[in-house]
């Protein structure tokens, strides 16, 4: 089926975003640390469990920002 050329496409650029927590968890040699601890729980642990919540937070975003009226 050929794209409607009136479609917006101008939203587009928000799915980039979705790349960052890829980026971010990609090299685990950047977190691989025990310090600092936070409650107790290693970096390495606390680092990616921060990403699982910011991600959902950035998808949250962007389906908001990009989904159709």
């Amino acid at each position: 089926m050929p794209e409607d050329p009136k479609r917006d496409t101008s939203h587009r650029w928000w799915y980039l975003i979705l790349v960052l927590p890829f980026i971010a968890t990609l090299f685990p040699q950047i977190y691989n640390s025990l310090t600092p601890a936070l409650g107790g729980i290693p970096f390495f642990y606390w680092y990616q469990l921060l990403w699982v919540i910011i991600t959902g937070l950035l998808t949250l975003i962007v389906y908001a920002v990009t989904r159709e009226h």
